[in-house]
């Protein structure tokens, strides 16, 4: 679509819905910003816009006089796709993009795209480093924070964009089309959202949406819905595997990581040279080796970056020793999923605080990881009832509700002895309590050196 003087709609004031609308004004679109929060107050939205800018701001109620002059919608990932104004707008016909279908309409070179329930970040920061050490121009966006619009216009034919992608992200694409694609696991998450698994998994299968022959689809062969996904694809699939060997792939073979084509095996590494540590960080480490060798980088670099690869903040993050208890940063632990993965990379009796936004998860598989592990769990949040009723369910009646999140670090390293350890990992959203997670991480490490 040709946007020159097309009406255009940015749904979501946010910072894709700011970074489509310089895009947009690039491209010489005739630009609406609107908002259903009313509250918004419409000059502190101006200050974030090109002093250019010469569109409208609306807040509150869409009239209908303007939803019908509308050539194009570009949806902000945080806007629900079902809400009734957008069955409305799409009842009319009038196209509905997300911020990564905008930018896809202007991007050049290879597109690498990573989704999945956990691991997204990490995985796509890592693939960002390989492609470095070998690429000249190399863009990592998306939903690790920097929209894809801020930077598509700075791509050429020879760069490499590196793109995490949330499902939130993946419902709006239309023909988004990624070299290679990755999928790192799937685990119920965001049900809120997208009401039911079977709705989810088609959101993060959409990654694969517009993949030829020429593609290539990088799957977790441990994740049965993935296999399932993959048995389907027209694309070439490398899988990756850290519980068995496979012909065909990357897998993790005791302590040693190997690729393995047409039963040829190579020795990518040892897992005692990485600087992330546990299975679910390994597997990572796989996904980003099979992404790498997609994008033709020869494996002694990628060797180079997976080495030199230290853990990304709010992941299981080392903070400090006091008075000798380690203290560990997973603010991004937002499900129980990812949780239980932090959980299960704890080596020592450990205090977990833990609660947050409710996002519609259950904790019974969260719960049943703690084993003999976890020795006190500190709750806070909108969930604190909801977990505490499900962990005396059971058995587990060590639990400490507080009020805000430096009570439950005072509360945690009074109970926590030398050579224990306290983990920040909340399985649930910061919404409510916090902007984001990167702000309740940084608030946690904060309270702690504070202590």
């Amino acid at each position: 679509m040709d946007l020159e003087q097309k009406k255009v709609l940015v749904f979501g004031t946010g910072i894709s819905g700011i970074a489509a609308t310089k895009l947009l004004q690039q491209a010489g679109a005739e630009i609406i910003i609107y908002d259903g929060n009313d509250k918004l107050v419409e000059s502190e939205l101006i200050a974030k816009l090109p002093a250019t800018f010469s569109g409208k701001i609306l807040l509150g109620k869409l009239p209908e006089e303007i939803i019908n002059t509308l050539d194009l919608i570009i949806l902000s990932p945080g806007v629900p796709t079902d809400l009734e104004i957008i069955n409305h707008m799409r009842d009319k016909n009038i196209p509905i993009w997300g911020e990564i279908e905008l930018a896809f309409q202007f991007s050049k070179g290879k597109i690498a795209a990573i989704t999945g329930t956990n691991g997204k970040t990490t995985t796509t920061t890592l693939v960002g480093d390989i492609m470095k050490t070998y690429y000249e121009s190399v863009f990592v966006v998306g939903n690790i924070g920097v929209p894809y619009t801020e930077m598509v216009t700075q791509t050429n034919e020879n760069s490499v964009t590196v793109a995490e992608m949330s499902s939130f992200q993946l419902e709006t694409i239309q023909s988004f089309k990624p070299n290679v694609s990755a999928i790192l696991n799937i685990t119920p998450d965001h049900l809120n959202r997208h009401h039911t698994m079977k709705n989810y998994i088609a959101a993060k299968a959409n990654i694969t949406l517009n993949q030829d022959e020429k593609d290539v689809c990088v799957l977790n062969y441990e994740d049965d819905a993935l296999r399932e996904i993959g048995a389907n694809l027209k694309t070439n699939v490398i899988y990756f595997s850290s519980l068995r060997n496979l012909d065909q792939g990357i897998y993790l073979d005791g302590e040693k990581i190997y690729y393995s084509k047409e039963n040829e095996k190579t020795l990518v590494c040892n897992t005692s040279e990485l600087n992330i540590f546990g299975r679910h960080s390994y597997e990572n480490v796989m996904a980003a080796v099979a992404i790498g060798i997609a994008l033709e980088v020869p494996l002694p670099y990628i060797k180079k970056a997976i080495t030199e690869f230290v853990a990304v903040e709010h992941r299981i993050e080392y903070v400090t020793t006091k008075n000798g208890v380690k203290y560990y940063n997973d603010s991004k632990g937002t499900n129980p999923d990812a949780s239980m993965k932090a959980i299960e990379s704890m080596q020592t009796p450990t205090v977990l605080i833990a609660g947050g936004y409710d996002k519609g998860s259950e904790y019974d598989q969260w719960l049943d990881a703690f084993g003999d592990k976890i020795k006190y769990l500190v709750l806070l949040g909108q969930t604190r009832e909801k977990i505490a009723e499900a962990a005396k369910n059971h058995g587990f009646y060590n639990i400490i509700m507080v009020e805000n999140l430096k009570e439950a670090v005072e509360i945690s390293a009074a109970k926590a002895n030398t050579g224990e350890c306290v983990l920040l990992s909340p399985a649930c959203a910061s919404w409510g309590m916090f902007k984001n997670y990167e702000e309740r991480g940084r608030l946690f490490k904060e309270y702690v050196n504070n202590l």
